[in-house]
């Protein structure tokens, strides 16, 4: 593994410090493994149909037999 050097805030350096004790590993464990899971991190695709169906209306429900039987 080669040693990189990484400048952080002091809040960071305390959230680390504490998850350090919490969890039983080293600083530098802890940042290995973060910086490998934001790596290895892949989002879900989304369905293409997603959104389609959006009328904009925001009263369907209260209205369905009114909206679903009007004649046009």
């Amino acid at each position: 593994m080669q040693p990189t050097i990484i400048h952080l805030p002091e809040e960071a350096q305390l959230i680390l410090e504490k998850l350090s004790k919490e969890k039983g590993k080293t600083i530098e464990k802890l940042i290995e493994e973060m910086v490998m899971n934001q790596i290895e991190y892949k989002p879900k695709k989304r369905a293409k149909s997603l959104g389609m169906g959006a009328s904009g209306r925001n009263d369907l429900s209260s209205k369905v037999d009114e909206l679903l039987w009007t004649e046009k």
